[in-house]
């Protein structure tokens, strides 16, 4: 009879110790609060999608989840720390197009890769961007603005928020999809360039909808499409660039949850299911709409497909334009 080396028994047993350990903690995930770590300080999109979700959740798993905001360098330094947190579950993420599908392109040294340190849990909603004027300005559609800066190159002044943001590769992706050269200008919010849209200082802007809609509403200001494929509901009446002339033009921000890489796969398939649970209760789409944005559930499987192509697309764009932040 060949004789069992030891250490191979010892290893053998250990692993199965480590398994079925991991399928017990998996089991009784989760028994002590969750830190969901949203990479913006507190008041912003980023925040407040965080807070409708960590309050359903709560409920539904039985154990608090607390918001931690970790701001600074566009989101990379709570990421970058989301990324180098213990996968047992009790980390979680609040990841956004700009964090997950831009900013690993446009940092010199980001600190995390979305595809190697992270597990996508699932999706929670998909907030469109839209073409805004002054209605006084001459432009009343897309194929206006595009037929004036062709006929004018570069002189055509377009707002955005801050560089590398989705706002201004909104409108980096624009020109290009449309072939033109406008005067891209760049401002420290959307609040500023909203204002200066208002008062005519620049012809267009890309910018989210939630700070404008008092302007829309108002009549102060057009929106000539927005940036999604499908129409918004919030203003179904606008078309979409797609329909204007840009085919397949999008440039949408998403929002999901994550974990760190590692994470066993029963607490994933847990906190999927709970969160799409969560999307499906009308308080929590209420919120998500009082937001501009459309609730937007997934598999795991389909949120990292999704993250996969939004940073395929964004990376590409930026090493077109040849866009750093150091």
């Amino acid at each position: 009879m060949r004789k069992r080396h030891p250490l191979l028994i010892a290893a053998f047993l250990s692993f199965l110790l480590v398994v079925s350990g991991g399928s017990v903690a998996a089991q009784d995930y989760p028994t002590r609060p969750i830190t969901l770590v949203v990479p913006f300080p507190p008041g912003g999109g980023n925040d407040s999608m965080a807070r409708i979700i960590a309050d359903k959740l709560s409920v539904a798993l039985g154990q608090q989840i607390v918001v931690d905001n970790r701001g600074g360098a566009g989101g990379v330094i709570g990421t970058r720390a989301a990324a180098k947190a213990t996968p047992d579950g009790y980390t979680l993420l609040l990841g956004h197009t700009g964090t997950m599908g831009i900013n690993q392109s446009l940092y010199t040294n980001p600190g995390y890769d979305i595809r190697k340190d992270f597990v996508p849990i699932g999706l929670i909603a998909v907030m469109p961007m839209a073409f805004m004027t002054q209605p006084s300005a001459p432009y009343k559609s897309i194929a206006d603005l595009v037929a004036a800066a062709k006929k004018e190159p570069g002189k055509i002044n377009i707002g955005s928020s801050p560089k590398g943001t989705g706002s201004h590769l909104c409108a980096e992706l624009f020109m290009a999809s449309a072939g033109v050269q406008m005067n891209l200008i760049p401002y420290k919010g959307t609040a500023q360039s909203i204002t200066d849209l208002v008062g005519g200082h620049v012809a267009a802007a890309c910018n989210i909808i939630p700070p404008a809609f008092g302007n829309l509403k108002a009549g102060t200001l057009r929106a000539l499409a927005v940036t999604s494929l499908k129409r918004s509901s919030h203003l179904p009446d606008v078309p979409t660039v797609a329909e204007s002339g840009l085919p397949g033009f999008e440039a949408d921000l998403y929002y999901g949850l994550l974990a760190p890489a590692g994470t066993p796969r029963p607490i994933i398939e847990r906190l999927n299911k709970e969160l799409r649970a969560a999307l499906t209760n009308e308080e929590v789409r209420q919120r998500i709409a009082n937001d501009a944005a459309e609730p937007l559930s997934s598999t795991p499987e389909e949120h990292a497909a999704l993250l996969d192509r939004d940073e395929t697309k964004w990376s590409t764009l930026i090493r077109q334009l040849n866009l750093k932040i150091e």
